[in-house]
């Protein structure tokens, strides 16, 4: 497998020195951009398969890049991890918010920025490579073989059914990574929004701490990541499905151990 390309983002210039040298290190291929505007133009230029982005930043600051690349087809579904020294809660929500993947405070430790890399970028790939495998691309119905017009049509309605997971009037989609909700129509998931939901759609039922979150989604140990990445996670994720997210029906809470979607009720 390629080495992943990671672009970081950081004005201060020893900083990124450090994290060049240290991904460097760990053989990964990386970019340094000294600004926001800087660094959304090297995206664009290559698309990174990661972006270490601080917030601190003359002119166009972290959070206004994250958005940005959100809202940018080209790099809708590249990972942020934003690392930075605005570390109070409502710092985090807002970085949750523009669309971060996860978020580390400075001063940090090389090895758990190492740690959560890797875990992102292990989680990205296998998305990416579970979706070029998926079924349910469409057939051209030109390119169908004479006589077997049928079965075709057949082969598709199944692989297409395959690739929908339906739960409570919710369908995720894991070929376009859209959710389709009973009252607001298609909704297009950020990646660890959809890694999220599609775990707990296929779980059905059961209920997730968030360690046991940090540890099945996240793939991070015990020892890395907080609790309060899943609880913002889980937060803005009930913000754009539910119907009602300060009195959410779908993702519920389980006071004292953690969330769960019910399985569908029997009559």
């Amino acid at each position: 497998m390629e080495p992943a390309n990671i672009l970081v983002i950081e004005d201060d210039a020893i900083v990124a020195r450090t994290i060049e040298r240290c991904l460097r290190g760990e053989e990964f291929r990386v970019t340094v951009a000294n600004s926001g505007i800087e660094g959304l133009k090297a995206a664009r230029r290559h698309v990174p398969d990661l972006v270490i982005l601080d917030v601190i930043m003359p002119g166009m600051d972290g959070y206004a890049v994250c958005k940005e690349m959100r809202n940018d087809p080209l790099l809708a579904d590249v990972p942020i991890l934003f690392l930075t020294a605005k570390v109070k809660d409502e710092d985090r929500i807002a970085g949750f918010r523009a669309g971060a993947d996860d978020y580390l405070g400075k001063p940090f430790n090389l090895d758990e920025l190492i740690l959560r890399v890797r875990a992102i970028l292990k989680r990205t790939r296998f998305r990416a490579k579970s979706g070029d495998e998926a079924p349910g691309r469409s057939f051209p119905l030109g390119q169908l073989i004479p006589g077997i017009f049928q079965s075709k049509r057949s082969e598709e309605k199944t692989t297409e059914s395959s690739r929908l997971i339906s739960l409570r009037g919710y369908t995720l989609d894991t070929q376009t990574f859209e959710v389709v909700t009973p009252h607001a129509g298609r909704i297009r998931l950020t990646p660890v929004q959809y890694d999220l939901l599609y775990h707990l759609m296929t779980h059905p039922g059961e209920i997730f701490s968030p360690q046991r979150l940090l540890d099945e989604v996240w793939d991070y140990p015990s020892d890395a990541g907080s609790p309060d990445l899943v609880r913002v996670h889980i937060k803005n994720l009930r913000e754009r499905i539910e119907r009602d997210p300060k009195n959410p029906t779908f993702i519920e809470t389980v006071p004292g151990y953690g969330y769960t979607i019910r399985k569908e009720e029997t009559i």
